[in-house]
């Protein structure tokens, strides 16, 4: 399997914590930055917490592609809920 890139800051390396999406250059889990933006942490305390190794395009990046996957699969969603 070969690096998956998404972006220009997120990448699935087979090498590199068990394919998860993980930030380019870095062992940093996508699905990790993305709850600290969930649960309303600032940004610039994510790239602190970080100690620089995210950046601030980088969660920018995460935001966008967590909502296109949102308006992609919505109407699935909403159509399974109807179903049930």
């Amino acid at each position: 399997m070969e690096t998956k890139t998404w972006g220009a800051c997120i990448v699935a390396n087979p090498a590199v914590c068990h394919v998860e999406p993980t930030f380019r250059g870095a062992r940093i889990l996508v699905v990790g930055v993305r709850e600290q933006v969930e649960s309303g942490m600032a940004w610039g305390a994510i790239i602190k917490e970080w100690r620089y190794a995210v950046t601030r395009d980088a969660i920018a990046e995460v935001v966008r592609m967590a909502r296109e996957a949102l308006v992609a699969y919505a109407p699935k969603l909403v159509s399974e809920q109807v179903i049930a």
